[in-house]
Formats: structure tokens, sequence, C-alpha cells
């Protein structure tokens, strides 16, 4: 019964929770900038590089299934089994991960904003009347000694 007891205050703790919601919040801003890069980006990048074609289609034949094979497609190629370098794809993942990173750097920078915001909100705000109260009482203690 011990152990139990011991992880249930282990899962329940503060930082445990947070790190919870932090990786399923994570997770599903992840996929929202990802559908934006291929629903919204990159098909703008696409037109711009040339031919209309999805970035992530971008492909180079190393050895073709059958000599003198021509493919359209990245799909076209890896279903006659053409060797192919697939470059589009991996560039497509550093673009993503990019754009992730800015998002993150920022909502971390508007965070530090609101943080310090708050901060000096706290040093301005004038101390609670007991703290007053007690301050007074402890000067009076002084001048009397």
């Amino acid at each position: 019964m011990g152990f139990m007891k011991d992880f249930k205050a282990f899962a329940m703790k503060g930082s445990v929770v947070d790190l919870a919601v932090g990786v399923i919040i994570g997770g599903a801003f992840g996929k929202i900038v990802t559908a934006m890069v291929e629903d919204v980006i990159m098909p703008m990048v696409g037109v711009v590089t040339g031919k209309g074609q999805m970035f992530v289609d971008k492909f180079y034949v190393l050895k073709p299934a059958k000599d003198g094979d021509m493919y359209k497609s990245l799909d076209e190629a890896k279903k006659a089994g053409a060797n192919i370098f697939a470059y589009g794809h991996f560039i497509q993942t550093i673009f993503d991960f990019l754009i992730i990173a800015f998002f993150i750097f920022l909502v971390i920078q508007l965070m530090a904003r609101m943080r310090k915001k708050e901060e000096a909100a706290a040093a301005a705000a004038p101390p609670p009347a007991t703290e007053v109260l007690l301050t007074e009482i402890r000067d009076l203690l002084k001048t009397k000694n």
C-alpha cells in the first residue's frame, strides 16, 4: 500500500501535472503549425520554386526501378521501387521545426513580458494593512526601548 501512496503523491505533484499539460498542449500546437506549414505556406513556396509542385514531393532518382523509367511524382517512384533521394521531405521537416521554434519563442517572450508586468505591479502595490500595522508596532517598540 505504501508504493501506491508514494506513486499517487508523485503523480499529483504540481510539476508532473504541469509537464503533462505542457506535453499535451505542445502536441496539439505542433499539429496546428504543421497543418499551417503543409496546407498554407508550402503550397505558396511550391509555386515560387516552380511547377506548383509541393515542396515535400521534391526528389531525385538515384536508380530507377527499370532502366529508362521517368517518374512524375514521389509516390509513383516509390510504388515502382526506384531508389530515390527524397530531399523535399527532409527540408519540409526542418522548415516545420523552425516555424514551431519561432512560435514557441514568441509565446515565451509574451509570457516573460506578462511576468515582468505582474512583478512590477506587485512591487508598486502598497503592502497589506496587517504588514503596515506590524511595522508600526515594531517601530513603536524600538522607540520605547
